[in-house]
């Protein structure tokens, strides 16, 4: 018999803004369990957006995070000796997950020099629809789409 489901552990508020998807995000941007060089990095970079946008920084990300969260994914399920990629919805905290994701690792490819410019790049491109992590979104999206045949492989 399989053992018991751990317990979901919730996560504390950042202290600035007292929301826990702030928190979400610098954990996953966090290397070397440096918390407060990510925080700080995350605090730079909501600033950038705000001085070159004019715009809520946060309220920005928030917008750029929900563009780049996916709907869809595609599984793979194996019948009869045959693999097919499956198309299924994707749960509301893996959406959340493979969003945050997708934007660092995105942010972490770009060219400009510092982090924190490579973050607010990423959170702004994403915020108007554009930039790496959406097409990242966008491929997964046509992914699905093409293999919607499979469908009824559903699990």
């Amino acid at each position: 018999m399989r053992k018991a489901k751990p317990k979901k552990r919730y996560i504390l508020p950042d202290p600035i803004y007292q929301d826990t998807l702030v928190t979400k995000f610098v954990n996953n941007l966090m290397l070397r369990g440096k918390k407060s060089i990510a925080y700080t990095v995350f605090y730079g970079a909501i600033k950038l957006v705000e001085d070159k946008t004019g715009e809520n920084g946060l309220e920005t990300w928030k917008t750029a995070l929900n563009n780049v969260c996916p709907a869809v994914e595609v599984k793979s399920r194996r019948v009869g000796g045959a693999t097919f990629q499956v198309p299924v919805e994707v749960r509301p905290e893996r959406k959340l997950s493979l969003g945050i994701k997708w934007m660092i690792k995105y942010a972490r490819l770009r060219g400009e020099k510092t982090m924190m410019e490579r973050l607010a790049g990423e959170i702004m491109a994403a915020a108007k629809g554009e930039g790496a992590s959406i097409k990242k979104k966008d491929d997964t999206h046509r992914m699905a789409e093409a293999n919607k045949a499979f469908s009824h492989f559903r699990f």
